[in-house]
């Protein structure tokens, strides 16, 4: 598995031919995803999967009509930028020497991090999947960090990539008669569509007992109503999917998680300690880490949705003044 990747990645910067390096960009995160597995790393393979193997491909190829196909070769050779590089890692590396030994069994995260968190985790959470209760609750800061830094993203490409009122009109206009001629397509998409959707909603709400949460349910619900999109037109999905409701959406989560803290403050415990919810901590975890699992998920499925949306728009507007 090792050996392909880098495989793939020695291929990715050979070639410039875009649309490839996006397909092995693809195949890439694929290919870790399996490595993740094997690793028994189950959350992180179902992230890799559905992030870099499917929204990120998808993000790319739409990003990739407004630019040439093939990259242009430049006699331009960084090799100031390269020496910084160069020096830059091999700091790093040096900084590295000290560490324990990768799977070292006398690693302290090993003899004391880990065996908290396996041991106590059950009675003092109540989760059976203990990576949910490491990011929802005992790293729930971070969680909350991570949720802001989609939220500014969303907000940055909303701000960068504008859309004149003329260009929208002029897409409400446009029919995909290219699309209507993919019968097949369309009502397999159809058929899908329900399954692909009632799935996210199963990864969200069981993140607590199996491999799953907020992020990979938001993205994959997002894949969802992009897959839509790209088989019935961005006019047909913004008459379901208003921009206004995506956007406000956007806030929505990240409020919703930042919510649960403020009321955890407010009943007498500390910012995001759910004990205090309920009369039972357990009972309270179980609920915090529900809440705010929701909020990541409405997060990250408007935001991809919208990062989506705007770079299509932005294609249309590139095609008409092309």
């Amino acid at each position: 598995m090792l050996s392909f990747l880098a495989m793939t990645a020695l291929a990715i910067t050979r070639l410039n031919d875009l649309f490839a390096v996006v397909m092995l960009s693809g195949i890439y995160s694929l290919l870790s995803a399996g490595l993740f597995l094997d690793l028994d790393a189950v959350d992180v393979a179902f992230t890799e999967a559905s992030v870099g193997a499917g929204i990120s491909t998808l993000l790319m190829l739409a990003s990739l009509k407004m630019v040439r196909r093939h990259e242009e070769k430049t006699r331009y050779k960084p090799m100031l930028a390269l020496g910084v590089v160069g020096a830059t890692t091999m700091l790093l590396i040096y900084g590295t020497l000290d560490m324990p030994h990768f799977g070292s069994a006398e690693a302290p995260i090993h003899k004391h991090v880990a065996p908290r968190y396996i041991n106590d985790s059950m009675a003092e959470i109540g989760v059976p999947n203990i990576v949910t209760s490491v990011l929802a609750s005992y790293r729930g800061y971070d969680t909350l960090g991570e949720t802001l830094v989609i939220f500014t993203a969303g907000v940055g490409v909303m701000s960068l990539l504008r859309v004149s009122r003329e260009t929208k009109e002029q897409e409400q206009q446009k029919v995909p008669a290219d699309m209507q001629q993919q019968i097949i397509l369309r009502i397999v998409a159809k058929m899908m569509m329900p399954l692909i959707l009632i799935f996210a909603l199963y990864v969200q709400f069981h993140g607590d007992y199996g491999p799953g949460g907020g992020f990979q349910a938001g993205v994959i619900f997002a894949a969802g109503i992009i897959l839509y999109t790209m088989l019935f037109g961005l006019s047909t999905a913004r008459r379901v999917f208003k921009s206004q409701v995506l956007q406000m959406l956007t806030a929505v989560g990240v409020l919703i998680y930042a919510g649960v803290g403020v009321v955890c403050i407010l009943l007498g415990g500390n910012f995001l300690d759910y004990n205090v919810l309920r009369h039972d901590p357990v009972h309270g975890q179980h609920l915090g880490i529900l809440l705010v699992e929701l909020g990541v998920g409405i997060t990250v499925a408007t935001v991809m949705i919208t990062i989506f949306f705007k770079f299509t728009w932005r294609t249309v507007k590139h095609k008409y003044l092309s």
